[in-house]
């Protein structure tokens, strides 16, 4: 079930069946040349919506912009600031559990979102811990899970891609966003060098030094629509056993 095409009163039924939601989270930045700008919130987004295929469970809308300063120097790539990430996250929790939902299940898909995330649930829970008087409320709980991050996807990203997987723009990601858009798949780009250069990064003009077509120590022109279908499905699987043990944990 997706929010944004709920009336209040499926919602309001569904509050009677779970309390679990589901919240998609990731980021609006270049993904190297052949990779979508909205790669990272469209991972999620459309791992998400193979969850709610398999299990029941509502899923908020996408949190599709968030901590990715080192990318700015990249046009369309947008970011927030610590703080405000931190603060749309928490007014989104404190908005949905006015209603009833206390099991907020964060499917990441960028990395530089993990340490706001976490700092936006230490926000949530110290809220709680100040309350003058405790609350007959079940308690909220948050969990942050990557959509990449399980032995089966790490497996098979490197059966697929191998050391060309990289860092960031990868094969692998950009499979998925392939799998979920077949129809507005770039024309082919040609890697110069096939397998990007590694290296840190740091503020947005060294980034764009560093990495001049944005590529990470990968080689995102392996990506097929059908090794998106696999790491799909990998996912998918993943993360419903995720999100049920998550929804049963005390």
């Amino acid at each position: 079930m997706q929010l944004q095409l709920s009336t209040w009163a499926d919602v309001e039924a569904y509050l009677t069946r779970s309390t679990g939601i589901i919240i998609p989270i990731g980021s609006t930045e270049q993904h190297g040349p052949n990779g979508f700008v909205g790669t990272d919130a469209l991972c999620p987004e459309i791992v998400a919506a193979g969850v709610a295929e398999e299990v029941e469970v509502m899923v908020a809308p996408t949190i599709a912009v968030g901590m990715a300063q080192h990318h700015l120097a990249f046009p369309g790539s947008m970011t927030l600031r610590p703080s405000t990430l931190i603060a749309v996250i928490v007014d989104q929790i404190n908005s949905l559990s006015l209603h009833g939902f206390d099991r907020f299940f964060f499917l990441n898909g960028h990395g530089g979102n993990i340490a706001t995330a976490s700092a936006a649930f230490s926000e949530i829970y110290a809220q709680s811990s100040l309350q003058a008087s405790p609350s007959n409320q079940r308690p909220v709980r948050c969990q942050l899970k990557n959509w990449w991050q399980s032995d089966a996807i790490k497996a098979l990203s490197a059966e697929l891609f191998g050391d060309a997987e990289g860092g960031h723009a990868t094969p692998s990601e950009v499979s998925l966003t392939y799998f979920g858009y077949p129809d507005n798949i770039p024309e082919a780009t040609e890697m110069n060098p096939p397998i990007a250069p590694k290296g840190p990064i740091y503020d947005a003009a060294d980034y764009r030094r560093r990495f001049a077509d944005g590529r990470i120590g990968s080689n995102p022109g392996l990506a097929t629509v059908e090794a998106g279908r696999r790491l799909f499905e990998a996912s998918v699987a993943d993360v419903v056993q995720t999100y049920n043990d998550f929804l049963i944990a005390d």
